[in-house]
Parts: C-alpha cells; structure tokens; sequence
C-alpha cells in the first residue's frame, strides 16, 4: 500500500500545548519572511546560465554529502549513486541511483536530511506519495518533468522560495566570471560571492601550487614575495568587493592565529613558497593569515567568517578514488581561547573589524566561544553548523550559548549547501527551533510575548543583514 507523504503544520513545534501555541503564533509572524542566506556553496552558474536542470539525481543527490555519506556508511557504493570520481561521472544511470537511494530511504528516519528532503517532495514538487522503493520511478520522472518547464528553471525557483540575498563561495584563484555573467543579464535576483583565499594559504592542500600560479595570473603580483603577496590578496579583496561581496571565510583546520613580526613573515614566507616547509610551518602561516586577513577586514570592511575544526578527507582511500567533499570530513576539537588570543590581542576592541566564529565542537559553546562573543566587540557566533545544523543542535547552540552572549551577539542562520532546492527547508527548520525556544522563555516568563515576536524577527531577518552588513 503507497503511503501519504504529509508534513504535519506543527512539526518541530514542542509537544507540550500551551507552549506549542505559542510557537505557532511566532511562527505565523515570520513564516513568510524572504530567506537570507549569507554562506553557502551553490553553483553560481545556474544563475548565470538559468539552464534547464535534466533529473533528479544530478539536482538532488549528487551535490548533497549528507545523502551519500549516510549511503556510503552502509557499504553502498558511490558509483551505484552516479557519485564523479576526480570530476568524472562513472557509468552509473541517472534512474538507476535514484533507485538505491530511494530504497535506502529509511535510513535518513529521525535525520535533518529526511525533513529537508521531504520538504522539498512535498512543497517544490507538490508529491503527496511517499518516497520509496516502489515510488521510485515515480519521482524520478515526474521531478524531472516537472525540471523541463521555465517554472522550475534557477531563476524562477529563487524567486518563488522567496530569497533575498544567497552568497556563493569563491577562491582567491578563481574566476567571478559567473557573478559577472549575472549582474549584466538585468536579472534582480542578487547572488554574490563570498572570499575564500584557503587555496593559497593552505600550502598542505595538494593543489596549492597550481591556485598560486592562478592567483598570480589574476593580479599581476609577485605572489611569491610576502608584500606582492600581501597585495595580491588586497587586489583580489577589492574584485570582490566590486562584485558586491561583503564577506570572507575562513576553514583552517584550527582556530590557530599569530601576530608576528614583518621580519618573521618573511622568513615563513620564504620557506612556504621555497618548498622548505614543516607542518608547523604550514599551521603558523595559516595562523598568521588569519591575522593578516583580520587587519585586511578593518581596511575594506569586509566581514571575517572562520569555520575550523574540520579534518578533511579522513578516509584516505575514499580520497584517492573520488578526491574532495565526498562526506568523510570528520569535526575535530577545538581551542578558541588560546588560539585566538594573538589576533585578539592585536584587533579584539576594534569597533571596526567583525568576526563570526563557527564550531564543530559543541563542548566550546558555553565554555569558550559565548563567553568570547559576549566579551569582545569584534566577536559573534555564527548558527549551528554543519553536523548541528540539525533540530537538536540548533537548541543545544540556543541553549548553551544565549545565557552568556544573548543573541544579538549571534547572526542568524545560515544554510550551509550545495543543494539549492533544500534553502528554504532549511530556514524554515531554523524558524520553527527558534520559535519553540523563544516559546519557552514565554511559557517560563522570562520573555514577554511581544520581546519573543521582536526577537523571531531579528533571528530570522535582523541580525543576520546587520551582521553581513546587507
């Protein structure tokens, strides 16, 4: 018998009644609030070109590490998910991917994945069946007729899901030929980048040399000597900011920042580039580029993201066989205090640099980065990330952070993804947790119900276009 596919109007709302009707009437204030996303990693293309997507799988699953990780953690293969190997597409059938992942469906239950996916079922396809085995083909054909309409075309989905602003992700070595494309098309829809000079600070990541080549290439400089370095960077800076960018972003592997010396850049400078590096090294020059990039914020205003904590590409045969962002980064712990002292030290009471911080360990919530935040003026806390941007985690970060640093020393949410169409299932997952808390402060008396509809409308809106100054 097929099953209904439904999503119930109070879902994630809390269970006890008098607060879930209080969740239901924040939520009715902001519900419909355009969606501002200012980080993720769409594919600006889309935009740019506003081609026809072809099917299901290439839309919905192959971008999406969260759907293949949880796959491949029981053993099933990333060819049988049409899943590229360095870039190149194994032979696997679109049609026939799908089918493996809508058998393996029940192992997303109780997942944030299974909520996005089924929102995105329900409220962009209109699918009112369950997804499944013997629904598979189903699916299959009607998304994909259903992608062959203008209705359904990049442009048109990012006017109907109601979005503001969405923020791609580029390096210092790649092109902004996308984001060019897009502001000379008249379209209004506004889609920017955002910086990401990881690609030639990192000198541990195997294509280091060639994004210095590149970076080079783009600005003229002398890469390889620290000011025409330096410069270099500022000049990349300023094509993004003319570009409309306002923020940059940061995914060290740690937090770890330094405040050393000019003679001392050069000298690390020198043995980077030189080849003549120790991973101490390579951590010490990432450490002093995030200070170099704090003291570049105060000069273009640009906003500072750092999201560290990650190691990347755990499963080393995985890496191998498929190379990057294949779903075996794994978070790790992670020191704020100590390491980010040095910047601090150097920027912390400066008025004129803002810094969002990011974790993947939970255990600096409350005892590291809420006390930072709710302390230096430079600080803020980014949303729950990554493995938390999940109902649980989104509460645990309001639970464990809000005593200390209040929330209008956090952002907002933000999204996160490669998967376009999941947007809107996402901030409408962050609406519903934000309501329920706020609910409860209500329901407790700690909040008056008027503060709590002030509040849901700064978490949904405010904060985050004050905090990305948009």
């Amino acid at each position: 018998m097929t099953r209904r596919l439904e999503l119930h109007p109070d879902r994630l709302f809390p269970a006890d009644p008098t607060t879930r009707a209080i969740a239901r009437s924040l939520y009715a204030g902001i519900a419909d609030l355009p969606i501002v996303s200012p980080h993720g990693h769409v594919d600006p293309n889309w935009f740019a070109d506003d081609h026809h997507w072809t099917d299901a799988t290439s839309l919905l699953l192959a971008p999406d590490h969260y759907l293949y990780r949880m796959l491949y953690s029981q053993g099933i293969d990333l060819d049988r998910l049409a899943i590229p190997r360095h870039g190149v597409a194994p032979e696997t059938a679109m049609r026939e991917a799908w089918r493996v992942l809508a058998e393996h469906y029940p192992l997303f239950r109780g997942t944030p994945s299974r909520m996005w996916l089924d929102h995105v079922f329900a409220e962009v396809f209109g699918m009112d069946v369950a997804f499944e085995a013997a629904t598979a083909d189903l699916y299959f054909d009607t998304i994909g007729a259903k992608l062959a309409t203008d209705a359904f075309r990049p442009r048109a989905l990012f006017d109907r899901f109601r979005i503001d602003f969405l923020a791609t992700t580029e390096g210092a070595h790649d092109s902004l030929d996308a984001h060019h494309r897009i502001q000379a098309s008249g379209w209004n829809g506004r889609v920017v980048s955002t910086y990401r000079p990881d690609g030639v600070i990192d000198v541990e990541h195997e294509q280091f040399a060639g994004a210095m080549r590149r970076f080079a290439e783009l600005t003229g400089e002398d890469v390889y000597n620290w000011h025409g370095y330096l410069a270099a960077h500022r000049k990349r800076r300023a094509d993004f900011r003319a570009a409309g960018v306002t923020a940059t972003d940061h995914g060290h592997p740690t937090a770890a920042t330094a405040n050393l010396s000019p003679a001392e850049c050069e000298t690390l400078f020198a043995r980077i580039v030189g080849g003549d590096w120790t991973a101490a090294d390579a951590e010490l020059f990432r450490a002093q580029m995030l200070t170099e990039m704090a003291g570049m914020s105060i000069e273009d205003g640009m906003v500072m993201q750092i999201h560290p904590g990650s190691v990347r590409n755990h499963n080393a045969g995985l890496f191998a066989s498929h190379g990057r962002d294949k779903g075996a980064d794994i978070p790790d712990r992670t020191d704020y205090v100590h390491a980010l002292k040095p910047l601090l030290d150097r920027f912390g009471t400066s008025t004129e640099l803002s810094i969002i911080l990011f974790t993947l360990d939970e255990s600096t919530y409350s005892r590291e980065l809420a006390p930072l935040a709710g302390h230096y003026p430079c600080l803020k806390l980014g949303p729950a990330w990554w493995f938390h941007d999940s109902p649980e985690g989104m509460r645990r970060f309001r639970e464990m952070t809000t005593e200390t640093a209040g929330f209008y020393n956090t952002v907002g949410f933000n999204d996160d993804t490669r998967a376009f169409l999941s947007i809107p299932a996402r901030h409408d997952v962050a609406r519903r947790i934000d309501c329920g808390f706020l609910a409860r402060l209500v329901a407790e008396h700690r909040l008056e119900d008027w503060e709590a509809a002030e509040l849901a409308q700064e978490l949904t809106s405010g904060l985050v276009r004050r905090a990305y100054k948009l």
